[in-house]
């Protein structure tokens, strides 16, 4: 039932990504063009989407328990530090030169896009590099006996 239920919500994902347009790097761009002829379609987009999930962590917030049964597994995190800067920076640039994030691009990967396809395999090689980056802070913080400070950066 929990990998029918994920793969239901996977395929109502992508399904939206693409009746909204966000799988189409040309659309995305011309939404991030504020300079030139800016496309304010996807803002909608975007504002349906922020209500859903802020309405979503608000009930899972009250809940122990998933509707299917599993742990509630929300962030801890609530500090905006430099490693979340950075990381949001880098997000933004890639989004911007390329058009994709990450969900649209696997859509447009799975559908064939030569382009997305180079955006899943450079954003594969980030996250490697991002766990071998972070295994290796772990490993040298544990050897010292010193834990990781959380916005430290390499």
């Amino acid at each position: 039932m929990l990998n029918a239920s994920a793969a239901l919500a996977g395929l109502l994902f992508g399904l939206g990504l693409i009746l909204s347009g966000m799988t189409d790097p040309a659309k995305v761009l011309g939404f991030l063009d504020l300079a030139g002829s800016w496309d304010p379609s996807l803002a909608l987009v975007m504002g349906g989407a922020v209500a859903v999930g802020a309405g979503a962590f608000a009930l899972a917030k009250r809940r122990r328990r998933s509707w299917l049964g599993q742990a509630m597994q929300l962030p801890a995190a609530t500090r905006i530090d430099r490693r979340l800067l950075l990381g949001s920076l880098a997000f933004g640039a890639g989004w911007g030169l390329a058009g994709f994030c990450p969900g649209p691009a696997l859509v447009s990967a799975a559908g064939g896009s030569a382009q997305a396809l180079i955006f899943v395999a450079a954003m594969l090689a980030g996250m490697l590099a991002f766990s071998l980056v972070e295994g290796r802070r772990r490993r040298r913080s544990s050897a010292t006996g010193t834990e990781p400070a959380p916005d430290s950066a390499e």
